[in-house]
């Protein structure tokens, strides 16, 4: 079922992929507000779930095929107003690289000391328990 905000937009999955230490973020050509970087993320589909559409969304911008593993949790993003579900990723195949260079300048796998430097403002808190257990540091 389509994950829908509170006004019919389509809700947006983003996938969280750890790999060897390190969390993959995007970086977007056109500026979202203070964000430098964020998790591959993009509209859930009709008839599609959000962990199916994270992983989707992740093929689509970065080649990196990932499964999901599990949702970490979904709120009314705070400065957007959309609905935003997390799922947790593991890679199964590919490299990451710009796939959608119409939409991405820029892939990154952070370190959790660096994941600040892209996401100034702090991470959902259910995201950043997640990270904290899974990056090495």
């Amino acid at each position: 079922m389509t994950q829908q905000s509170a006004d019919e937009r389509p809700g947006i999955a983003a996938a969280i992929v750890v790999q060897e230490g390190r969390v993959l973020l995007v970086r977007r050509r056109v500026s979202e507000g203070q964000l430098s970087g964020q998790f591959p993320a993009g509209e859930v589909e009709s008839g599609e779930g959000p962990e199916d559409a994270a992983a989707r969304e992740t093929w689509e911008e970065t080649g990196l095929l990932v499964k999901s593993v599990r949702l970490l949790g979904e709120r009314v993003h705070p400065v957007t107003g959309r609905l935003m579900s997390y799922t947790a990723c593991e890679v199964i195949g590919g490299k990451a690289h710009v796939a959608d260079a119409d939409e991405l300048a820029e892939v990154v796998w952070a370190t959790h000391a660096e994941i600040p430097r892209y996401i100034p403002y702090g991470l959902f808190g259910p995201v950043q328990q997640h990270l904290d257990a899974t990056l090495n540091r």
